[in-house]
């Protein structure tokens, strides 16, 4: 920093496409701090380190910098931590040296904004760690396999076409796509170069003719490479992506997301060329699942849920007798679900979390941190799995030994919240943000609340969180697009109490509309998560009869489904399990 005359350092969690899983190349920030949260930014002065991320990592953050040089800044409730002491402690005239390649354009406009009047020098080609990190583990690329139609429902040149169509709409001529799952998406490849995402690293750039795709060519299998040859789809090498958009003609028009386009590929752009900035239409397109996608996500829904019943079951039969441990937990379940056909890896960190981890939100059990499940207790297990016909994405909380009063209300004041959300109607054009509440009403009543999301959308065979579709009540860009029929979203308010435990209820919910009146067009939402829940855990008081109803009637749906694909046992364990609940 010294020598490159800078006074401030930003390190991002992020990698070249801006994604939520980032490869073990990327984790810089990993590797400076021995924080394994995924989100988080560094800012380092020549004085001092601090570390900045949200509310689901202050307590691990908290745990894990201790004893460290960096410092964990935990800001004020309400106020932006990083955003605030940037404006804060930032001097008149400073440098700030960034990796152009790991910073989003919008997300540097904000910075720049933010301190505007400091006439802040921002440099943006700014890469330290490539030369101190000796051991940096190298980047991979993996071979790229056909994603097929009977799962994905519509062929590559249908969906190149579709984009085509939008861009002459929009008057564009190029389209840049990072996103990695906006292009496996397109082309109906996959590969594994991202951990829990299917996904390839590479970059497209779409013209009226030709799809440039930008990846390593030794990597495509010879069928694949042929067929992509006889559509116009042009493979180059992934490092040349910056030098092809330099050559690009500044009369033309190009679309590109600010949000997911980097700072380095949007410099490489030449001078004065027009540039149309919003969302990638890959990205508003694939939020809407088709009929095939539909039915393909229902098959998987069924063989999550069997695993899952599996796992319980085992849990329960063993409890007691066989040791168990978070870490222990974490991988029998993804046995359980490796036996499933199609299915390719977990599609996040499974949390297995007792008691105590329970109320870290985004809890990631090490080695360090493995905890014994006791004879008494809550265990929080939030998991999901990719599968070549779907992903899933599911939480579930049960008791271990006999509940106190304050977890049952706990636990039903959660449920309460996301039966209200699962039984919404609403009208077409609703947004996110004003859905939100629905999930929160009960809590709020009891003094109640969480610190993230309700919900967020969900792949298919993609990234377990997909934009646009989300829940939230901040009316970000996700929560501020409208929710339409085939958008596949998760539904999972919370409850955290530090140090005791952590109750979440999560199933996924599909779009669809309901009916048609002279006030517009309405829409619903349909669970289509299978796995009991525990109602050992329930106070039926609390429940009113519609809740009562929704919760009986999904319990009968999960036996009907999942019954035929389990033994004898596991099905007369089921059925106690499912068996209708009444008000005392």
């Amino acid at each position: 920093m010294s020598e490159s005359s800078i006074d401030v350092l930003l390190i991002m969690p992020t990698d070249p496409h801006l994604g939520e899983y980032v490869p073990d190349h990327w984790r810089i920030i990993h590797w400076l701090t021995g924080f394994s949260g995924s989100v988080a930014t560094i800012v380092i002065t020549h004085n001092f380190a601090v570390l900045f991320t949200d509310s689901r990592y202050f307590i691990q953050a908290r745990d894990q910098l201790k004893g460290s040089e960096y410092q964990f800044s935990e800001p004020i409730p309400g106020q932006d931590g990083l955003n605030d002491w940037l404006n804060e402690n930032i001097k008149y005239g400073s440098s700030i040296g960034i990796n152009g390649r790991t910073i989003s354009v919008s997300r540097l406009r904000t910075f720049q904004s933010l301190l505007k009047s400091k006439q802040i020098n921002f440099l943006t080609d700014i890469d330290f760690i490539s030369e101190l990190w000796v051991d940096r583990p190298p980047m991979v690329f993996t071979a790229a396999f056909d994603h097929p139609l009977a799962y994905c429902g519509k062929d590559r040149i249908s969906k190149i076409e579709d984009v085509r169509n939008e861009m002459k709409k929009k008057g564009v001529n190029y389209h840049l796509l990072s996103s990695l799952d906006d292009i496996m998406w397109l082309l109906n490849i996959r590969g594994n170069d991202i951990k829990y995402s299917p996904l390839l690293t590479s970059f497209a750039l779409i013209d009226e003719e030709q799809v440039l795709f930008f990846s390593e060519e030794n990597m495509m299998p010879l069928k694949l490479a042929r067929d992509f040859d006889s559509l116009g789809i042009i493979m180059l090498p992934y490092e040349d992506t910056a030098g092809m958009l330099s050559t690009l003609a500044i009369d033309e028009l190009i679309l590109i997301n600010p949000e997911t386009t980097s700072v380095a590929l949007f410099n490489a752009l030449p001078a004065g060329m027009k540039i149309k900035e919003e969302m990638s239409i890959p990205a508003r397109l694939k939020a809407v699942k088709n009929k095939t996608e539909i039915e393909s996500i229902g098959n998987a829904m069924i063989k999550d849920g069997v695993a899952l019943t599996r796992f319980f079951h085992w849990i329960e039969q063993n409890a007691g007798m066989v040791p168990m441990s978070e870490l222990s937990l974490s991988d029998m379940l993804r046995r359980f679900r490796s036996e499933q056909d199609n299915y390719l890896s977990p599609s996040f960190s499974t949390i297995v979390a007792f008691n105590g981890h329970g109320a870290l939100p985004h809890y990631a059990v090490t080695s360090e941190t493995d905890s014994v499940i006791g004879s008494e207790g809550i265990l929080l297990i939030d998991s999901g799995g990719q599968y070549l016909d779907g992903t899933t994405d599911i939480t579930r909380t049960i008791v271990i030994g006999t509940p106190n009063p304050q977890q049952k209300k706990d636990f039903t004041l959660v449920l309460k919240g996301h039966i209200d959300l699962a039984l919404a109607k609403f009208p077409s054009g609703t947004k996110g943000y004003q859905l939100d509440i629905l999930a929160r009403k009960a809590l709020w009543e009891n003094g109640l609340s969480y610190g993230h999301g309700t919900g967020h959308g969900v792949g298919f065979c993609l990234n377990v969180h997909e934009t646009p579709p989300s829940i939230s009540p901040v009316a970000g860009i996700g929560s501020k697009y409208p929710i339409e029929p085939g958008m596949l979203l998760s539904n999972e308010p919370a409850v955290y109490r530090e140090g005791e435990y952590g109750i979440r209820t999560e199933n996924l919910i599909l779009c669809y509309e309901d009916e048609e009146t002279e006030s517009g067009k309405f829409l619903k939402f349909e669970t289509v998560s299978l796995c009991y829940i525990d109602k050992n855990l329930i106070d039926s008081n609390l429940l009113d009869q519609n809740e009562l109803k929704w919760l009986n009637s999904y319990h009968s749906e999960v036996f009907a489904k999942l019954s035929p694909h389990l033994t004898d046992e596991e099905k007369i364990w089921l059925q106690e399990k499912t068996e209708e609940l009444e008000s005392n």
